[in-house]
């Protein structure tokens, strides 16, 4: 499987079905290797991948991340390999815990330790039933990992990790954990916004949600940050570490401090200055030219 330096992270839960299938092919011919999709509570990222697939030729679709806490192991199991026999292996299944925020009192099941729970799930996954065909390879995984035990783990047991809500300093030291083989796939915000106010307001915006999930917390106090800095909407220095804003000369110089700490694939997410619900396909097309140097 080859997904390039660069993908695209995204939400289309907005979309209708047409507007996806055209975001879909804009990010392929725009030579981005992997389009990555959330599973949340919109677009359940199975169907909606096998209805991108449809439409496209080359492009990698990702999930970025199904939760694991959603669906028993053997659900999952058949749904990646059908979509990988679907797909003729343009299929990447990212798996993650999710936040005990969000399992606890949405789904109402009690968060439990995340790596025993993310080993037993690979296991089933593993010894899953499939009465489809054989595949040559193992349809991959790819584990969403930010501490140093899920990385090791993600390591030695998948394809690599992709680091969420993250800068590059994390990708520094995650690949030092996980050493020079396995993939890193971190996902970058980016803003094409050069004013500081308003580039600030909408990556506060943007940061709200992730702010506070302990997960995230956690792994920006490893990057330096402390408690204090990531109250009240998040201080200057963190929105700024986060959030790449600024031209496209900023937001390209961005991903290449990813690539240079070790990053294998950089997925940007393109966040529109006026429309929070939407990606904005014009900061792709003014990047893509430039991004294929990186």
């Amino acid at each position: 499987m080859d997904i390039g330096a660069t993908g695209v992270w995204t939400r289309m839960d907005g979309f209708s079905t047409h507007e996806a299938i055209e975001f879909a092919q804009c990010v392929e011919d725009l030579g981005y290797g992997a389009l990555w999709i959330p599973d949340a509570f919109g677009r359940d990222p199975f169907a909606h991948a096998a209805m991108l697939f449809q439409h496209t030729k080359r492009l990698v679709i990702a999930t970025g991340v199904v939760n694991i806490h959603l669906r028993e192991a053997q659900a999952t199991a058949c749904a990646q390999r059908e979509l990988h026999d679907q797909s003729g292996g343009r299929f990447l299944l990212g798996l993650g815990v999710s936040h005990q925020t969000a399992v606890e009192p949405l789904l109402g099941k009690t968060y439990p330790a995340p790596l025993p729970s993310m080993r037993e799930y690979l296991d089933k996954m593993d010894n899953a039933m499939w009465w489809g065909p054989a595949f040559d390879d193992k349809p991959p995984v790819i584990l969403a990992a930010l501490g140093p035990l899920m990385l090791k783990f993600a390591a030695a047991r998948t394809l690599g990790a992709h680091p969420f809500f993250a800068p590059p300093e994390n990708t520094r030291r995650s690949r030092e954990i996980m050493g020079e083989d396995a993939w890193l796939c971190p996902e970058q915000k980016v803003l094409l916004e050069s004013d500081p106010e308003k580039a600030r307001a909408r990556a506060r915006q943007a940061m709200a949600g992730p702010l506070t999930m302990p997960n995230y917390r956690k792994n920006l106090i490893r990057s330096g940050f402390t408690e204090a800095e990531l109250n009240d909407g998040g201080a200057d220095r963190v929105i700024d570490a986060v959030v790449a804003w600024g031209d496209e000369s900023a937001l390209v110089d961005r991903v290449r401090d990813h690539r240079s700490a070790g990053a294998t694939h950089v997925c940007i997410q393109p966040l529109d200055v006026d429309d929070p619900t939407r990606p904005s396909t014009a900061t792709l097309e003014r990047l893509a030219p430039l991004l294929r140097e990186v």
